[in-house]
């Protein structure tokens, strides 16, 4: 059965016992679904070239932007709604890119079935180590489509859905997205404090699938995904 298929894998978890008043309560069990993005098997490409590469000397899925409206690789057999993604990417602009390119590359989840409904951190890693302290500060970006991209966050919430991390195109970097109802916290690096919080996240969408995303004129690579409740 391939990594991939679409089972659910329990978690290595370390089995406990936590003493309170003299009772031994059990742990909690998460679930987590390992999908190492090393073939394009139940990928649904929408406005991308979709194909399995090595990249830096690891297996991976290369996505690079087509023209059209929202940038997709699909993950058609996943659902989710809360809990956690963690993966590993890398983008960076494609070769003729307009100038405002960034590399633009992250992970979509409660996507809906018209693919054009979704919540969505991504990062800019061309802004990571700008000389432009201003361009630094929208490294990293949350989006809700249809109704609030980038520009209306920006402009209506100048600073609240963008912020700064140390990122590098071209560079594998990992990212952690932590989701709680209408709230999530996007991770990179490892580290344990996150970059961007989101505390009202700007739709009331429940479950939905996964997708990898790109923007315009960015070619990706992604690896090593996972998915926990």
């Amino acid at each position: 059965m391939p990594e991939n298929s679409g089972l659910w894998y329990p978690s290595a978890v370390k089995l406990t016992c936590l003493l309170v008043a003299g009772l031994c309560v059990p742990p909690v069990f998460g679930e987590i679904r390992k999908i190492p993005l090393t073939s394009t098997s139940g990928l649904q490409a929408r406005n991308v070239e979709a194909s399995p590469v090595t990249f830096k000397g690891r297996k991976a899925i290369r996505l690079a932007a087509q023209p059209g409206d929202e940038n997709l690789g699909v993950l058609t057999g996943t659902s989710f709604g809360d809990g956690v993604i963690e993966l590993e990417l890398a983008g960076e602009p494609a070769a003729g890119a307009a100038e405002g390119a960034r590399g633009f590359v992250g992970v979509a989840f409660r996507l809906q079935p018209d693919l054009k409904t979704y919540q969505c951190f991504y990062l800019r890693p061309t802004n990571g180590r700008a000389d432009d302290q201003l361009r630094r500060n929208h490294a990293t970006q949350y989006v809700a489509h249809p109704d609030w991209p980038w520009n209306r966050l920006r402009k209506e919430f100048p600073g609240v859905y963008e912020s700064y991390v140390d990122i590098l195109p071209a560079e594998w970097t990992k990212i952690r997205v932590e989701v709680r109802g209408g709230k999530a916290k996007l991770f990179v690096h490892g580290n344990p404090q996150p970059v961007l919080i989101v505390n009202d996240m700007k739709s009331s969408l429940g479950k939905g699938m996964i997708a990898l995303w790109v923007g315009d004129g960015t070619v990706a690579h992604f690896s090593n995904l996972k998915i926990s409740d």
